[in-house]
């Protein structure tokens, strides 16, 4: 096959020595050795979509976005196939990194999925996909440091809305918007059946101006948990119970296919690394009796309304709720 003049032919093994042993040194976090190889690579074999498709990779480790583009961009011209490729994902991640809405229109719908209000006349082709109605995933938030994997709300095929309200060792807050990567690392089951992927996050992409609180509740029963859940909710906000929503997992446990479910019940969840005494299902155990009254619960709420939301939530039943000690955390 001709392109561009040239005869497409297999790689030669220095292409593909440069190149493997990029990888291993993408894999030790060597991303500038790495690129040197890389761009080496390219030099050696310019016709090969390969070439560039993995240069598009590297600066997507790195963040350099734009770089990152520019060689995505050089790896799908190159491409035998119409659509469906992975090279288009990453000019689609590069893309909404860098706001160029148009190519990540054209990139994800040249990898096949269905982009609502743009045609190429339309004014809502230079504006962010709306509407693509992805659905609930999970994101892993700092997977290379104290990762955390909490659920969130797609908003296009690079980008998450955080709904839980993450531990402060994250970083990050509810409702911010995370970017992140295109391959699963995980899945998370739930109790009625379906099951949800669990995606890596790359950086932050849009900051959340909601600070996030800990404070320790008296709440007599799970009623009385929910219904500050409830109150919060219809604020606009949220408050999470992290007695129970949060579990201690390997890191094998948690980019396995994984129940999501906090082990209520009398079976003990093997993946649930959390001791007695601590936060997680197992460290809230007492024996014969599964519910304990005292709850270390996250808040995401502005400054001047947390506490309005407390004093609410024990003044519609001042005989089994109770809270103190409440902090601001991140």
């Amino acid at each position: 096959m001709r392109i561009f003049g040239k005869v497409r032919h297999r790689p030669s093994a220095s292409w593909r020595q440069a190149t493997d042993r990029a990888f291993t040194l993408i894999g030790d976090g060597r991303y500038d050795d790495a690129g040197a190889l890389l761009t080496r690579a390219a030099d050696l074999e310019p016709w090969l979509s390969e070439s560039w498709f993995n240069l598009a990779l590297l600066h997507k480790f790195r963040h350099d976005w734009e770089q990152a583009r520019a060689a995505g961009l050089r790896a799908v011209a190159l491409l035998d196939k119409e659509s469906g490729a992975p090279d288009w994902w990453n000019v689609g991640i590069a893309a909404t990194a860098l706001q160029d809405w148009p190519l990540a229109r054209r990139a994800w719908q040249a990898y096949g999925l269905k982009v609502p209000g743009g045609g190429q006349q339309s004014p809502a082709s230079n504006s962010e996909p709306v509407g693509m109605e992805l659905g609930s995933a999970a994101v892993r938030l700092s997977p290379e440091g104290e990762a955390e994997v909490v659920w969130g709300r797609r908003l296009d095929p690079a980008r998450m809305e955080v709904l839980s309200i993450p531990l402060p060792s994250s970083g990050r807050r509810w409702g911010e918007v995370v970017l992140h990567d295109g391959v699963p690392n995980g899945e998370r089951i739930t109790a009625a059946g379906p099951s949800y992927p669990v995606f890596d996050e790359i950086e932050l992409w849009a900051p959340s101006p909601v600070p996030t609180w800990v404070v320790l509740l008296e709440a007599a029963t799970e009623a009385d948990r929910d219904a500050l859940e409830q109150l919060a909710s219809d604020a606009g906000f949220a408050a999470e119970d992290w007695s129970s929503s949060v579990r201690l997992l390997c890191r094998a446990c948690s980019e396995s296919r994984m129940e999501s479910d906090e082990g209520d019940g009398e079976h003990l969840d093997p993946h649930d690394h959390s001791e007695p005494g601590h936060p997680g299902p197992l460290g809230h155990r007492t024996a014969g009796e599964l519910w304990v009254p005292e709850r270390e619960c996250g808040l995401a709420a502005p400054a001047g309304l947390v506490r309005g939301l407390l004093d609410g939530w024990v003044a519609d039943s001042p005989d089994s709720r109770e809270w103190r000690d409440l902090e601001e955390v991140c």
